[in-house]
């Protein structure tokens, strides 16, 4: 995709350990934009990322007993392309649950 010149781009990257939540979150962004005007190029969904912590059930005698647990990270990521002053006002002011972060890049 070639970008003009003298275009203006906004890139979010939206990251939550839950992706229900992270879905929710990518809806009212792309609402905002629609609201002002802006094009957005919809969310490019990032590899999840799994970290597997095992751990011993017992401190000394069953060194077999093992549990395991994991930590999915998703990650999605929004293009805003040439953003009004009402654009960014709006994602400033935006609310979304607890346990998305979001991210803004210029």
């Amino acid at each position: 995709m070639a970008s003009k010149k003298g275009s203006q781009k906004i890139r979010i990257v939206v990251k939550s350990f839950e992706h229900k939540v992270l879905d929710e979150a990518i809806k009212k962004i792309v609402l905002v934009c629609k609201d002002s005007w802006a094009t957005v190029v919809w969310p490019i969904p990032l590899p999840t990322k799994i970290e597997k912590i095992t751990v011993n059930r017992s401190t000394f005698v069953n060194k077999d007993a093992r549990e395991q647990f994991e930590i999915r990270r998703h990650k999605r990521i929004l293009d805003i392309i040439e953003p009004s002053p009402q654009t960014l006002a709006a994602l400033q002011d935006l609310n979304v649950a607890s346990g998305v972060w979001i991210e803004i890049k210029a």
